[in-house]
């Protein structure tokens, strides 16, 4: 059977709330969110009640539930697969590349999805999308990969058991015959904040408050409705007032600046991915590897937390292929290296993540695979390694 699955208002959450069906929790620790927007469908295949989901991603929608519940889900390039009769979260808006993918336990079970999607039926309706089929070829080669590989985005601080995680796949791989490169990431918080944050929002979040008219509930996307609410020289005034708060700074100056103008600041300059993929081509990849953030975070946590989704959303920035594998378990050591956690900022948002990330133990850890675009069957690849270590 199909089944309708919970999802956060306006898919810009990634935790799952909403009037209907109210707060979904984690099949694993029903005090932890199950991630979102695609929560619900997370959560029933990491509880055993589903094999197999679709959902959609445009910061992280797949791959937090994956990560939180401890499954895999695949965010695909953009339009590699057809968002025909999809309704967008923020309609019209083209800066941040949305993606619809598959869900599953396995990694195999993400390819047979694949696999049969990616068919003469979907391409002959919707021809707008590539008629790509799945690279069965690349997606079983045995070929040693040359992987590149980051443990931070210098933005926000991963939880020890990510860094953790990041560092023992990193040698595993190693192990296995792969060669790893370390990879230098640069500018994520100008990705996210001036490519995503104003050019979802470069009609002054009219569209995005339109969404709300006559609800009750914005859980969830309370920072985003308010800040949408507030008029430009409030912003103004606020992005003053919170001067100690350095990525609060960041984040209303975006928002100061975009009511009503729509130039190339707001969208992602093609100079800004083709320096990505200079680099990546400079040191020879074939994939990457990175962090995904942390376990699941405590319910509501999410809401507090936006801007944790640096190293989700900087991969719709740039419209790159990723999904997400769990690799391992929050320890007790891990729990205890938390003490000394602080953070890049040291400020409320750290502190916060802090206390986010406390009482994990037990919970799966997942980290990201990436590649570049339309390569959806080498990531799938790497996705297969990591998953098979």
């Amino acid at each position: 059977p199909l089944l309708s699955f919970a999802i956060s208002p306006s898919v810009l959450s990634y935790d799952c709330r909403n009037l209907i069906f109210g707060q979904t929790l984690n099949p694993l620790l029903y005090t932890r969110s199950p991630g979102g927007s695609s929560g619900g469908e997370g959560a029933l295949i990491g509880g055993g009640g589903s094999i197999l989901g679709i959902g959609t991603d445009v910061g992280g929608s797949l791959r937090f539930p994956a990560a939180f519940c401890g499954i895999c889900a695949l965010k695909p390039t953009g339009n590699r697969l057809s968002k025909k009769g999809v309704v967008a979260g923020i309609v019209g808006q083209k800066a941040v590349a949305a993606a619809v993918g598959p869900m599953a336990k396995d990694v195999d079970s993400l390819a047979l999805c694949m696999r049969a999607l990616l068919c003469e039926d979907m391409f002959s309706l919707d021809s707008t999308v590539p008629p790509l089929p799945f690279n069965e070829e690349v997606y079983s080669g045995t070929q040693p990969l040359r992987i590149g590989y980051y443990e931070t985005d210098f933005f926000t601080m991963p939880s020890p058991a990510m860094r953790r995680a990041v560092r023992e796949v990193k040698q595993l791989l190693e192990d296995a015959g792969h060669t790893l490169v370390p990879f230098e990431l640069m500018n994520v918080d100008y990705a996210v904040f001036n490519f995503c944050v104003r050019g979802m929002f470069s009609d002054g979040g009219v569209s995005f408050i339109r969404n709300f008219q006559g609800e009750l509930e914005r859980s969830g996307v309370a920072l985003l409705f308010w800040s949408s609410k507030t008029p430009n020289w409030l912003k103004t005034l606020l992005s003053w007032t919170i001067k100690p708060f350095v990525r609060l700074i960041s984040f209303w100056h975006r928002w100061t600046e975009q009511r009503g103008r729509i130039t190339s600041s707001v969208f992602p300059p093609q100079e800004f991915c083709h320096q990505f993929v200079t680099q990546w081509k400079k040191l020879n990849l074939d994939v990457m590897l990175c962090p995904m953030l942390s376990p699941a975070l405590g319910v509501g946590y999410p809401e507090k937390l936006s801007v944790a989704v640096s190293y989700t959303m900087l991969y719709n920035a740039l419209d790159f292929p990723v999904g997400v594998v769990p690799v391992t378990l929050v320890t007790d050591e891990d729990e205890e290296e938390l003490k000394s956690y602080r953070g890049y900022f040291q400020d409320w948002w750290d502190r916060t993540l802090a206390k986010a990330f406390s009482g994990s133990v037990g919970l799966p850890v997942a980290v990201q695979c990436v590649a570049l675009p339309w390569q959806e069957e080498l990531c799938l690849r790497l996705m297969k390694e990591v998953e098979s270590l």
